[in-house]
């Protein structure tokens, strides 16, 4: 997500279009992996052989996911229910055994959700804070660019729509979940071992988006949506949303367009096991973040969610 906003000079806190809730999550994420050092990620994800398969695995399911929607958004009924039918598979496989919390039933093994609401994530959404939109001549980061306190970039074209809860594709959390599903994997064995705050914080997203009731805050911006070729329903889960935003809306496709390159990039970075191509691509982007002066912001706002995400799953 860093590196497609870092290709699109986009500040996503700034442009209005990914605002409130889950995106809160994502933008506070994003910028808690690049307040720190390259070398805390590059071993884990050069050095174990599991590490790069995943990898390989997101990408290939970024790329698929995308063409699904592409193709179900400009085909017909038939192409759209592939792509559903794929993302309920991915949800079947991944949180089969947690759909008893829709209804509310305490089955085998039920847990509450990491996430209980958007509007705990909301409460620590960056956009709340004066922006800080860089000017300028575009300065292309390279590796022995790092020093970036005197780096800036032109403003972002796109063109800010009202700051409110919009419907996305979710794209990444889509491919998330995909991508456990692909490989057997249950990212609840071993939560409470082995889990650190960032991984509970992406799993919390993406057990809100596939398993909230809803219905999605998301739905009713997305009605009045000049780039949707169909009205949604009324009343969405956050699930619902995300995939007719999937299929009908097209202005976010740029964005996903340049998620699926950037992970489909990180995966072939990765495969070359080259530590020095790891820290190039990881401090061109990071010199994108780091000229707006949030990193201490970030690590202050992010330590308290996730205090409070972790003080809601013993609540």
């Amino acid at each position: 997500m860093g590196t497609a906003w870092s290709s699109t000079r986009s500040y996503p806190w700034e442009q209005g279009l990914y605002v409130g809730g889950i995106e809160t999550a994502k933008v506070n994420l994003t910028l808690r992996i690049y307040s720190n050092a390259w070398h805390v990620y590059a071993g884990l994800a050069i050095l174990n052989p599991k590490a790069r398969e995943q990898i390989e695995r997101y990408a290939s399911s970024a790329t698929e996911l995308f063409k699904m929607m592409l193709e179900g958004g400009n085909g017909g009924e038939e192409e759209r229910r592939r792509f559903r039918k794929r993302v309920a598979w991915a949800k079947e496989r991944v949180f089969g055994a947690l759909e008893g919390e829709a209804g509310g039933k305490e089955g085998k093994g039920r847990r509450r959700p990491i996430l209980l609401s958007e509007d705990l994530l909301d409460r620590f959404s960056l956009s709340a804070s004066s922006p800080v939109t860089p000017t300028g001549p575009s300065a292309t980061s390279t590796a022995a660019d790092t020093n970036t306190s005197t780096q800036t970039y032109p403003p972002s074209p796109h063109v800010a729509p009202p700051r409110k809860h919009r419907a996305n594709s979710h794209l990444s959390l889509l491919t998330m979940v995909d991508c456990w599903a692909h490989l057997g994997i249950n990212p609840y064995n071993h939560l409470e071992l082995a889990a650190t705050p960032l991984f509970r914080l992406f799993l919390g997203v993406a057990e809100y988006l596939f398993l909230s009731p809803g219905p999605s805050r998301s739905s009713s911006s997305t009605s009045t949506s000049t780039s949707s070729t169909t009205s949604p329903p009324t009343s969405q889960t956050p699930l619902e949303a995300s995939l007719h935003s999937a299929l009908h809306d097209t202005w976010h496709r740029s964005d996903d367009l340049e998620f699926v390159c950037a992970a489909r990039g990180w995966s072939q970075a990765v495969s070359f096991g080259s530590f020095e191509v790891y820290r190039r691509r990881f401090e061109e982007t990071r010199a994108f973040f780091e000229v707006t002066g949030r990193f201490g912001e970030v690590g202050r706002v992010g330590g308290e969610m996730i205090k409070a995400v972790m003080d809601s799953e013993v609540s």
